[in-house]
This record gives structure tokens, sequence and C-alpha cells, in this order.
């Protein structure tokens, strides 16, 4: 979905980026990192276009965005950290601008505008000018004129600056509602904690090179279908044997021996012990797995929890050794 090749940006008194090159997947959310000065809104003024490198290649949906600006708009949403509103426009007319400016025609831009209101909890807000708005409510507009052309892409600097904790938990879910659609976002961001609710990848720059790109979650595609790493819990402990009946008769997906960025425990492998809780790759598809679940509950596995197995922002940031580069999968 975006692809940077030996991206360099300068200012006149230091090099902001040195060399980036990334792939960003389709679908995914990046959670863009680092200290202050790394370079995280510079990499994002130019992949929407907004600066011009003095080197490298960026690629949005396809398209390149120093030839080819206007039309990688129409497929791209952003929002600043700084952002601005029409004060003399009403909610209803910024988000009928905004959508008129990427090229929507007049009917279908208005049916956009009801359906992002709706989205962001703006239909009761339509008709006041962003004056009248609260912090919170003026971010769901900025944040709604980023959206109202349905992008592919969307990039976020701070969205949650400044937002009470209620706006905050709003964003969080919106953010995984737009992924759940097929959006890809890359939202930088000081506070890991939040970006931990919703992120799939982190990118952490220093001193503007990749310092890590990696997912958040073990992946494994070796097989005939997607697995994540999940650990199963039961209501009480079950002996080596049970483990093995149930999960030889399940039709798991063969293990993989190994998979990156992850501890790995094979199905039906585990201590000489009686345990209740065993780390799996399960499919990553829901309703197989979902399948999966019930077939084990028939044969009487009494299965009190299953979580995905996931390395959190923080543990990821702060234990990633300086000038070690990772390769998101």
């Amino acid at each position: 979905m975006i692809d940077v090749s030996d991206l360099v940006f300068e200012y006149p008194s230091h090099r902001a980026l040195d060399g980036i090159g990334l792939h960003i997947a389709r679908g995914s959310v990046t959670a863009l990192v680092g200290p202050n000065g790394a370079g995280k809104s510079t990499l994002l003024r130019c992949l929407a276009g907004l600066e011009q490198p003095l080197s490298g290649q960026i690629r949005v949906h396809g398209l390149d965005v120093a030839t080819q600006p206007r039309q990688v708009h129409r497929h791209l949403g952003y929002l600043s950290d700084f952002f601005g509103l029409y004060e003399r426009l009403t909610v209803a007319q910024g988000l009928e601008y905004a959508a008129r400016a990427t090229g929507l025609p007049p009917h279908v831009a208005q049916t956009r505008v009801a359906q992002v209101a709706q989205q962001l909890d703006l239909l009761p807000l339509l008709q006041r000018l962003p004056s009248q708005l609260s912090r919170g409510q003026r971010q769901r507009l900025a944040i709604g004129q980023a959206i109202v052309h349905q992008p592919a892409v969307l990039l976020l600097d701070e969205p949650a600056s400044g937002l009470d904790p209620e706006a905050r938990a709003s964003l969080a879910q919106l953010m995984r509602q737009l992924q759940a659609q097929g959006m890809t976002l890359i939202v930088s961001s000081h506070i890991l904690s939040e970006l931990d609710e919703y992120c799939t990848h982190i990118l952490a720059l220093r001193a503007g090179r990749i310092e890590s790109h990696a997912p958040l979650q073990p992946e494994h595609h070796g097989t005939q279908q997607d697995l994540q790493l999940f650990r199963i819990e039961l209501a009480h402990a079950a002996p080596s044997a049970q483990w093995h009946a149930w999960l030889d008769a399940s039709g798991l997906p063969e293990q993989p021996a190994s998979a990156p960025n992850a501890p790995h425990l094979p199905a039906g492998t585990h201590t000489h012990t009686d345990t209740d809780t065993q780390l799996l790759w399960l499919p990553r598809a829901a309703p197989a797995r979902a399948a999966l679940l019930a077939h084990w509950v028939q044969r009487g596995m009494p299965v009190a929890a299953l979580a995905a197995q996931r390395t959190r922002l923080q543990q990821h940031y702060i234990g990633q050794p300086a000038g070690t580069e990772r390769s998101a999968t």
C-alpha cells in the first residue's frame, strides 16, 4: 500500500530523514514512534506530498507521490498535529467542502457527510461553527474531513493530543472501525499505551533513521492459511495425554517450527506436568478459529479464555537495541 525507498529530507540546519526505506502493508495500523526530532512529522508530510524530499521515491496506492500528487490525494487522508478548521463554515459545510475538494460529486459528498457525521457522533453538531465546539469535537471534525472521501490510506499526527479520556477511548474505537473497513493507517503519537489498543505494527524512528519496523503480533504465513499465536486457558489443568487427544482430533493446521519475534510452543507440546494453559498457532480468520473452539468445547475442553499474544509497544520500543533494524512482514 505504501512503499518508500531511500528517502532523504534535509532542513537547512540538519538532515531530518536519512535513507528511509519501508513497506506498509494494506490494512495495517502502524504506530509511528520516536523521540522529538526523530523525523516522524516530516515523514508523514512527505508521504502526504506536502514536503519535497531531497531524494528517494514514495508510492502510495501504486501512485508516485512526486509526479501524481493530485491522484494520491484522492486515496489519502492526512491530519496534522496543529490542524486548522474553516471557522466560518459549519460542521456540515466543512465536511462537504473537504469531500468536494477531493473530487466527490455533490450528491455523493452529501451522502458521505451524513455517514461520517453519524460515525463520529457529529449529527447534533452539523449546524454549529467550529468556534462553538469543544476540543474533542473539533478533533472529530478534523478527522471527519480527513476520511470523508473514504481514503485507502490515513495519516494521523498526534490525533489524541489534548483529548480527555472519554474522547481518547472514542478515538481508539474509531481507529479499529477504520481498519475493519480496510483502511491503512499510520498514527504518530507519544502515548504508547493508547496506540497499543489498536496498532498492528510499530515503526520507530531515531535521528531520521528506522530503528525498528515490525509487527506487534507474532505472524506465520508458511501454511495454507495465516496463523496467529494465541494463549488458551482452561478452567482447570489437564494432563498431557488429554491435551494431545483434544488437539490431535481437531484438524488443527500443522504448527510452524518457528516464527519471528515470538516464543514457540507447537500444538500438543507442553510440560510433563498437568497444565491449564497452552500457546497455540490458530487460524487468523475469526470464523475458522470459532469453529475450532466449538469443536474443542464439544469434545469436553473446558476453555476459559483465549487471548492473542502480542508484544506491547512499550516493551518493543524500550527493549529495541539502538541501531537494530527489522523489516515488517
